[in-house]
């Protein structure tokens, strides 16, 4: 029970609603998605469309560039919370200039030093998650790209040999996960920025929170980019 005793109640308060929001968010866009279409939703179409022109291309050396640059942005966030977790962890062996400079700022709320910690093992923690998603997409990709170039003639699709609509779904779906876990590892990003907030206070983080949640439902539900890919 010590671990209660670390923060005010304030801040546990803060750190109940940040992540509630966001794994509230996470559960409720995929049932919103069947009622009215989402953007991944959406470009999950498209992905489909893709897979049934790559059973018709021969040679498909085309799909394997789009496959490989579809993985390059995973790989890429991949890296990148590599860094930011190093980073992260050599700013625990000076949290003591952290907290000073903290402290100068007018409207940032003072904290100790052992919640200064806590607060940035949590943003650690959202990075190392982050990592995860993106690092099972890369692999996802690859298993996309095993199944384009697994994909028979498009010869035999044409005599019946092998079940077109089938093949487009198990690839299409493939594509699609990889996808999603990628989304998952960017919404990952979007709220450790709101995570930033709490080292002012935990109203910051809550507002911050709330305005990122705001973000995120404007541009899956009801972006121009949607409803470009819509019509």
């Amino acid at each position: 029970m010590k671990i209660f005793s670390i923060l005010p109640w304030a801040d546990w308060l803060a750190l109940v609603c940040f992540f509630s929001l966001w794994i509230g968010y996470a559960t409720v866009a995929k049932p919103w998605a069947r009622r009215r279409p989402s953007l991944l939703a959406t470009t999950n179409r498209y992905r489909r469309y893709w897979m049934e022109q790559a059973i018709a291309r021969d040679p498909r050396m085309l799909d394997g560039l789009i496959t490989q640059n579809l993985s390059s942005t995973p790989s890429f966030f991949s890296s990148t919370s590599i860094l930011i977790i190093g980073g992260l962890f050599a700013l625990l062996g000076t949290t003591d200039k952290a907290t000073e400079l903290m402290s100068e700022i007018p409207f940032a709320q003072a904290t100790t030093l052992i919640v200064f910690e806590f607060k940035i093992l949590v943003l650690i923690a959202i990075f190392v998650y982050s990592f995860f998603r993106f690092s099972w997409s890369m692999r996802q990709y690859t298993f996309v790209a095993l199944v384009i170039g697994s994909m028979p003639p498009p010869e035999d699709f044409a005599a019946g040999k092998f079940d077109r609509r089938a093949y487009a779904d198990r690839a299409g779906a493939l594509v699609a996960s990889a996808a999603e876990t990628m989304n998952d590892g960017l919404r990952a990003y979007y709220f450790s920025f709101a995570l930033l907030g709490w080292f002012v206070s935990p109203l910051a983080m809550v507002m911050a929170t709330a305005v990122v949640t705001a973000i995120l439902y404007s541009r899956e539900f009801r972006s121009e980019v949607l409803h470009i890919l819509r019509d």
